[in-house]
């Protein structure tokens, strides 16, 4: 027997193959064992395409590490494991050997390489906006587990160690019908490092620009029952000027400190069910510019970020797979040596969560997911809030169904949340395959987003009239596999209603009565004269319709480039990036000038052992801005002469030595 098991998120990817019993007279059990488990249904030509040659190679590698190493197998666009060129959602795939290869330093800095998505900074804080949506209305998972404060709905994506990351999966695109709140622009799902057989031990050590130092040292083994990683990693920087001024604190650099810890544990109970935890905790000190003129103190924020998540699944029978998980969630601020009154101050938020997910087999090409969950957020701080928990229930059912020829995908949750009462997602999809390779996939999704704790009840800043968020997507996607080239092209429409953004004159959040985003993305990845090379543009319209201005800090127009080659031992990479002009306010008065930025990497593997890594970024030393801001002195509080910008990091250098002895 053949066995091939891969665990993330809520979903475990599992390939067994079993020598048939004399006693079955069906010709085509085999095929259904092995689209049972793997949850699609695909025909004997395409599952042989698709998924067993990776399976062939697999029986002389670990086999829970070989499998979330696939990037033509997706999870997180359908809530269950399927080959990407099926699944519905835009979804883009980096694994560990990606994140290696690009040399990423933070999860921001994989994202700006997804078709569709833009990041920024705004005074140490990270936006990410998702094909226009706001960095709120993005869902995002660490091994299923949300990690989103419950105050501010920003998930601190810059905090998490990228050196314990496994996997992560980025899908464009509602999925409210499947994972409830916050999902209008798209999921954000990142995997944690998964442990194979044997003993496999791993340390890092990295020293650049800005006195940066970076440690990591990391333990994979088990047997064929269970498995285990642990990782353990400390970043600390000086950093730079992000406001470049010689006002008060301002003239200081503003450096981090950042201790990680990650432990995975997987363990095979029998043939037939399975249990594993994952535990991820970040915590460090930050610094940032006070927005007081001359002030005095040098202002920081200690920080923690963990998750928690455990699960136990199995096939009850032959065409019945469950699954049940547990979760928790932290998130931890408290400023120090602020002089504003806004900035100080101890913020948590907890969140405890369990689900139940139910996949049944009704037939050859009739699937059926359906489950419920829970989830209740506390926040707890020296601010006092008029609320400091909710809590929100949910049940949803999707079908699909599948054939050659076409297939369908219809889903519907019901959230009933403690106080915004219930909410219906709807999400439907039409899949149709052509000749030569080539998939249509046009598709309909709602989603929702209720306020955060802080937009309805920050004293002095928050607006307890604020109304939930729902959206309705249109979008209409093209995929092809042209030979060596893989292409793909979405059009797409976004509707939001009551849209939540931050007013500057109330100095409040506000409901944009209706926003429309469209938007085109085109990625397309080949082979060019032994260069591996990805290219992604975008092109985005996002507008408030009440009063025809653009939303704020979002650029109409992206490209993305990257290009790598091996040579022997060595290998070499490059990676362009260019965002064209956006708003940096609502009113479209204060413009942020585009940029281009140009990246150079090399990798020399001097034995088995020994890889040796350098990174240059920013080549040209381009000066580019993320974010205004206004010093807030006496008269002058809102005197737009005395503006300046949040600026982004020059040229940096970065040297890294990786060893990886054999034992």
């Amino acid at each position: 027997m053949l066995d091939v098991t891969g665990v993330a998120e809520g979903i475990t990817v599992k390939l067994r193959l079993r020598p048939r019993a004399r006693s079955c007279t069906c010709p085509s059990q085999k095929s259904f064992d092995l689209l049972r488990i793997l949850y699609v249904k695909l025909s004997r030509l395409a599952l042989a395409v698709a998924l067993l040659p990776p399976a062939i190679q697999a029986e002389t590698r670990d086999h829970a590490q070989y499998a979330l190493t696939l990037p033509a197998l997706v999870i997180s666009s359908g809530r269950q494991a399927e080959p990407r060129k099926q699944a519905v959602a835009a979804t883009t795939v980096f694994t560990r050997e990606a994140i290696e290869r690009l040399q990423a330093r933070d999860v921001m800095e994989l994202l700006r390489r997804v078709p569709g998505i833009q990041t920024g900074n705004s005074s140490g804080v990270p936006s990410y906006f998702v094909r226009g949506s706001s960095t709120a209305q993005t869902l995002v998972l660490v091994d299923g587990q949300r990690i989103a404060s419950a105050s501010s709905g920003i998930a601190r994506l810059d905090y998490l160690s990228v050196d314990n990351i496994e996997r992560i999966e980025v899908v464009r695109g509602p999925r409210s019908s499947l994972y409830g709140a916050d999902a209008i622009g798209g999921v954000i799902q990142i995997f944690t490092r998964r442990g194979k057989a044997g003993l496999a031990p791993e340390v890092r050590i990295a020293a650049g620009s800005d006195h940066t130092i970076e440690r990591r040292v990391g333990l994979s083994g088990g047997d064929q029952k269970t498995t285990f990683h642990l990782g353990a990693s400390l970043d600390e920087s000086a950093g730079f000027d992000r406001t470049r001024d010689d006002q008060g604190a301002d003239r200081d650099h503003d450096g981090a400190r950042t201790r990680a810890l990650a432990l995975n544990l997987q363990h095979e109970l029998n043939d037939d069910w399975q249990a594993g935890f994952s535990l991820n905790d970040q915590r460090g000190d930050s610094e940032y510019d006070d927005a007081y003129e001359f002030a005095p103190s040098e202002p920081h924020d200690q920080f923690r970020v963990s998750s928690f998540s455990s699960y136990l699944e199995g096939q009850v029978n032959q065409d019945w797979n469950s699954r049940v998980e547990l979760g928790r969630s932290y998130d931890r601020n408290k400023a120090l040596s602020a002089t504003s009154a806004w900035n100080t101050g101890r913020l948590e938020t907890t969140r405890h969560s369990a689900a139940w997910i139910n996949r049944l087999e009704l037939n050859e090409h009739h699937n059926l997911t359906l489950g419920g969950e829970w989830y209740e957020d506390r926040v707890d701080s020296t601010t006092t809030l008029a609320e400091d928990r909710r809590s929100n229930r949910a049940v949803f059912i999707q079908h699909t169904y599948k054939t050659q020829q076409l297939s369908t995908e219809l889903g519907l949750r019901h959230d009933e949340n403690q106080l915004y009462g219930s909410s219906n997602s709807w999400n439907g999809a039409l899949i149709i395959p052509t000749e030569r390779s080539q998939t249509w996939v046009l598709s309909y999704g709602e989603g929702f987003r209720a306020p955060t704790f802080s937009d309805l009840y920050y004293p002095g800043a928050g607006n307890p009239n604020l109304q939930a968020e729902t959206s309705k997507a249109y979008e209409l996607q093209w995929r092809a596999e042209l030979g060596d080239n893989q292409l793909e092209v979405a059009i797409y429409r976004n509707d939001i209603t009551n849209l939540i953004a931050w007013n500057s004159t109330t100095n409040q959040p506000e409901n944009i009565k209706q926003a429309r985003i469209n938007g085109f993305e085109l990625s397309v990845s080949r082979d060019l004269l032994g260069w591996q090379s990805a290219l992604s543009l975008n092109f985005l319209d996002p507008r408030d319709r009440d009063n025809g201005h653009t939303l704020a800090r979002r650029a109409r127009r992206t490209v993305n480039l990257d290009i790598d080659r091996q040579f022997a031992q060595v290998q070499l990479g490059a990676s362009w990036r260019a965002v064209s002009r956006r708003y940096d306010d609502a009113a479209n008065t204060s413009e942020l000038s585009g940029y281009g930025l140009l990246d150079l990497r090399a990798s020399w593997q001097s034995n088995a052992a020994w890889r040796w890594d350098v990174k240059l970024n920013n080549l040209l030393d381009r000066d580019y801005w993320q974010g205004n801001y206004q010093r807030p002195t006496g008269p002058n509080w809102n005197d737009p002469s005395r503006e300046y910008a949040y600026q982004e990091e020059g040229r940096s250098l970065l040297f890294a030595l990786t060893w990886t002895p054999d034992l």
